[in-house]
């Protein structure tokens, strides 16, 4: 009986132990949240020199790694949104320039992959809470105006507010979403649920001020600009906390619109920083991403979670960098440049990722990342193979989770874009730049006022010059070449990835052709 009794311990332990060994090995929920317009300089973790207290961050920071060479794809907003969800880069679709309006038409189309179908494929729940910006299509009161050109003034009254949106998130992976159109400063101001504007809107709204503006446009009674970040956040705990309960791994899409303007922290955070309203709105960033992370504890899931939080681009001038380096904070670190630049500060960006099972806290990563590899990343985890035509420029970060396999990752050069179109390519420590400012809000701006006299391209050797002061433009030939030709030749593939040739979008929406390889008089 003695020995039945030990048999059947030792069976229930093995079982145990399986278990426990198959939760460790299945697929991990995925969180990945994206600040808006939040500088490398801003955390803590990143900026020993910072002055914004950021002790949730830095906590998630000291749980997992952090990666201090991550990059977006763009130095704004749309551009990246767009990598971060399809693995490639913009300016390889119509979008080879700034960013959408509110009212911009669907940019991603439905047969491309994204993040969101390639795991809603392979067993995940999906949910996108946030900012979209990556346009949908708006239902218009009169067809007649579908294919007629209209004046973004005139727009508004043409749109039907009562009939349902399309080209939607639903459309691309998400099984559900909840958000707004674009920035929290571009109208109209409305939250869209599975494609239905969830209250009526018959206001418009007009604010102005130093750090609070934003457009004028119509606005739905449930839509308070003031509240939007809390409610979304909100939103995202309750969606985790009932997706948990059904047992399928999720991948939640948080983007959120802050601390991009309007700078509105709620009143609990106005002061706090003792620095000025962009600081704050920071902290409370900052605090609720804390929140978030306490409930997937509360939950139990947290170990076998995917945590990543970064930023779309550098930190915007709105922040007012005077005020703030008056104060001794700068939001790009020592990095040159903000958002909307070719230079590090508009797209190098705080990356942080927190994955319990895998990843030793307290890990620091210095390789060079980008913001689309998130495609190829879950493609590894899952080991489920790509489309060719799918992830162009991804590739999979999972084996920098480990020093083990640090070697394993394969991208060797990255790829940047400005605001105006202005592109730089890396590789290791050099950084060629196919232009001769800033290519977007910082001097010397691309006018021709401003860069007379400058040398055409730029050359810059970041371990010995990371604040970008000494062109080597001309000095270094032999690297000039080798990396105009990867720029040529990853324009010409279509990809940087391995593969099968892909084609690049020939227009921009303006319908006119598109070679930059001719625009930056590369030969």
């Amino acid at each position: 009986m003695k020995n039945l009794i030990f048999c059947a311990l030792i069976f229930i332990n093995i079982v145990v132990l399986s278990c426990r060994r198959e939760d460790k090995a299945a697929p991990p929920n995925i969180v990945y949240i994206l600040a808006d317009d939040l500088g490398y300089g801003d955390l803590e973790a990143f900026n020993t020199a910072g002055k914004i207290k950021t002790p949730n961050l830095d906590q998630m920071a000291k749980q997992g790694m952090i990666f201090t060479d991550a990059h977006t794809s763009s130095s704004v907003c749309t551009p990246t949104r767009y990598g971060i969800l399809t693995g490639r880069y913009n300016w390889r679709s119509p979008l080879k320039k700034g960013v959408l309006s509110g009212t911009s038409a669907a940019l991603i189309p439905k047969d491309r992959s994204t993040v969101a179908s390639f795991l809603k494929s392979n067993g995940y729940q999906t949910a996108f809470i946030g900012k979209w910006h990556l346009g949908w299509n708006w239902a218009l009161k009169d067809s007649i105006f579908q294919n007629t050109p209209i004046k973004d003034h005139e727009i508004f009254e043409k749109i039907d507010f009562t009939r349902n949106v399309t080209q939607s998130p639903n459309d691309l992976g998400f099984d559900y979403a909840y958000g707004h159109c674009g920035s929290l400063d571009m109208p109209p101001y409305v939250y869209v649920e599975n494609e239905r504007i969830t209250a009526l809107v018959d206001t418009v709204t007009l604010r102005k001020g130093d750090y609070h503006w934003w457009r004028e446009g119509p606005t739905a009674r449930d839509f308070d600009h003031e509240q939007v970040t809390p409610h979304l956040f909100d939103k995202a705990e309750a969606y985790i906390a009932e997706v948990s309960e059904k047992g399928a791994p999720f991948f939640l899409y948080l983007p959120l619109p802050s601390p991009h303007t309007p700078i509105l922290p709620t009143d609990e955070w106005r002061g706090k920083s003792g620095l000025n309203p962009y600081a704050d709105f920071v902290m409370q960033i900052d605090h609720r991403v804390g929140k978030l992370n306490q409930l997937l504890e509360q939950l139990g899931i947290s170990e076998n979670t995917m945590v990543i939080f970064t930023s779309d681009n550098g930190c915007s001038p709105q922040a007012k960098f005077d005020v703030l380096g008056a104060k001794g904070h700068d939001p790009s670190g020592i990095y040159r440049g903000h958002k909307a630049d070719i230079f590090e500060g508009g797209h190098r960006v705080p990356f942080i990722v927190k994955w319990p099972n895998i990843i030793k806290g307290g890990a620091i990563n210095q390789r060079t990342i980008c913001t689309t590899d998130l495609l190829a990343t879950c493609a590894d985890l899952l080991g489920k193979p790509l489309a060719d035509n799918a992830g162009e420029d991804s590739f999979s970060m999972l084996p920098l989770f480990s020093k083990a396999t640090e070697g394993d990752y394969l991208r060797s050069f990255t790829i940047h874009h400005s605001i105006n179109g202005s592109f730089a390519i890396r590789k290791g420590d050099f950084k060629f730049i196919f232009c001769p400012g800033s290519g977007g809000w910082s001097s010397p701006r691309p006018s021709k006022k401003e860069t007379l006299g400058l040398p055409k391209f730029q050359l810059y050797n970041l371990k010995d010059d990371p604040k970008e002061m000494v062109n080597l433009y001309g000095q270094k030939p032999k690297i000039e070449q080798e990396l105009i030709a990867l720029f040529k030749t990853a324009i010409e593939k279509g990809r940087t990835t391995a593969g099968v040739p892909q084609q690049n979008h020939p227009t921009h929406f303006s319908g006119l052709k598109w070679n930059p390889l001719t625009v930056f008089d590369v030969k």
